[in-house]
């Protein structure tokens, strides 16, 4: 699973970029995977070939301004989330988010969840809950997002990834702007 955050039109060239990649793999000379496994393209594969192609563009002084989030399950089957951004820099942790999720939800993040040992403590229904209150931040702090979004889940043991699109939160309302005050002009 890849998450993306900055430039869309580069976000595109990387989504072909990777689509060729995907065939390539696919379709390029037959070669036993079950003998080779280093030779699947898992998520950590994947994130050392982003980080390669960012560092990449980087010295060539053409970048793709992204961060990159990929979220799945390494050679061994143990889950694997990492982040590389424009400068080809990677970055591995129990949790990650890019944009304004990376200083708003990130501290809501890090307190459920502050180590490794803490994210194997973790059901799948609980880190569901925790990453849509999560969006309910951002939505409430963000004057230009919508509240809706897709959310994706990798488990251990199933081949398929759990995508719910269109997912939306709910009973947003901005009533309570009513009663705050501090900010703007006040008229009492």
């Amino acid at each position: 699973m890849l998450g993306f955050g900055g430039d869309v039109s580069d976000m595109q060239a990387i989504d072909r970029m990777l689509l060729s990649l995907a065939t390539r793999e696919n379709y390029s000379a037959p070669h036993d995977h079950a003998h080779d496994p280093a030779a699947d393209l898992h998520a950590a594969n994947l994130h050392t070939y982003l980080a390669k192609v960012m560092y990449k563009r980087r010295t060539d002084m053409n970048p793709l301004w992204n961060v990159i989030l990929v979220a799945g399950l390494d050679g061994a089957d143990a889950p694997f989330l990492a982040s590389v951004d424009l400068l080809g820099t990677t970055f591995s942790s129990p949790t990650l988010a890019t944009g304004f999720g990376a200083h708003l939800a990130q501290p809501l993040l890090r307190r459920r969840v502050p180590d490794e040992e803490a994210a194997r403590s973790v059901t799948k229904d609980e880190a569901v809950a925790l990453v849509k209150e999560c969006m309910k931040v951002l939505f409430y702090r963000d004057a230009r997002s919508l509240d809706n979004y897709s959310i994706a889940v990798v488990e251990r043991g199933n081949a398929v990834v759990d995508l719910k699109q269109d997912e939306k939160l709910e009973k947003q309302s901005w009533a309570f702007a009513e009663v705050v005050r501090g900010y703007g002009t006040q008229v009492n």
